[in-house]
């Protein structure tokens, strides 16, 4: 097991890049998220409550209900810290592949890493695919639930919107461009299960992503995009979202030497743990919930 729930939740940064990115992207869902720190502190803001043998209660049942394996909490966070933790190190591949495209000495880096267009690919399949699977953990309901996943995005708010805000923004738009949706889905129809199994990433979760085989888990990977493309579509048009929006943004809340976008995108990729970060809290909103529904 992972440290307690309640020092994951008790650990969650109140400043820093991940914070700061987050909030740069408050344009595009304004008001919508807050970042909500500490175990109690969370108790408190979801509740309301202030007595403190009650707020004690709630957060001794969270504890218990996350402690519980027959529960998908626990498996839950580790999604969403495996897919944020593995993604750095495509991140610090994609920096070296850059690197030796504009230096001729290193040129021999593009031999040996993944062009970044590819990398940031498969780490937005791959974390879609994460937020399905977690939700799923959660709801306690079949991990190829994408109907009920589809569904719910409607009632998205807080830090679960703000994830799929950052997931539209940070790794759609910025490395991938307006046409991030249409060019992912040609992506995955040009991919082969050979060209997943490379992935570092997708070794790491295999285990939990449905489909018999290779082929059968990118099907799997393909299907759950098609199915939240109207979403992301329809999240880009209602906003006005764009790269050079989301961009100016971010910017002006990180101080970053090279804004050239192939650069920004494998930074934030290396820098920020915003789906650990938002994971967390979105699993603590659940636990507690329930926690407080249940005593």
């Amino acid at each position: 097991m992972s440290k307690p729930i309640f020092e994951l939740v008790d650990e969650l940064p109140t400043g820093g890049l991940t914070v700061s990115m987050l909030n740069a992207l408050d344009f595009a869902m304004p008001g919508k998220w807050e970042n909500i720190v500490g175990f109690v502190n969370t108790i408190k803001h979801i509740t309301g409550e202030t007595e403190e043998d009650l707020i004690q209660a709630i957060g001794e049942r969270a504890i218990y209900l996350y402690n519980d394996r027959s529960q998908g909490y626990q498996r839950a966070m580790w999604l969403y810290q495996t897919v944020d933790s593995t993604d750095k190190l495509l991140s610090t591949a994609a920096l070296a592949n850059k690197v030796g495209e504009k230096i001729p000495l290193l040129g021999f880096l593009t031999n040996i890493t993944p062009k970044a267009d590819k990398a940031q690919t498969i780490d937005l399949c791959l974390k879609l695919v994460v937020e399905l699977l977690a939700f799923c953990q959660i709801n306690g309901i079949p991990g190829d639930s994408i109907g009920d996943f589809v569904g719910s995005l409607g009632e998205y708010s807080g830090e679960s919107l703000m994830r799929m805000v950052a997931l539209v923004c940070v790794d759609g738009l910025i490395p991938l461009g307006p046409d991030f949706i249409k060019q992912t889905q040609s992506f995955l129809t040009r991919t082969s299960p050979q060209d997943l199994e490379q992935n570092q990433t997708f070794n790491n979760l295999k285990e939990y992503i449905p489909g018999k085989s290779a082929e059968g888990k990118l099907n799997f990977i393909g299907s759950s995009f098609d199915s939240v493309q109207g979403w992301m579509s329809d999240l880009v048009s209602s906003q006005n979202l764009s790269t050079e929006k989301v961009t100016g943004s971010i910017l002006n809340f990180v101080d970053i030497a090279d804004s050239k976008l192939d650069y920004l995108a494998a930074f934030l990729d290396l820098s920020t743990n915003y789906y650990e970060h938002t994971g967390t809290q979105t699993l603590a909103r659940r636990l507690i919930e329930r926690a407080f529904a249940e005593i």
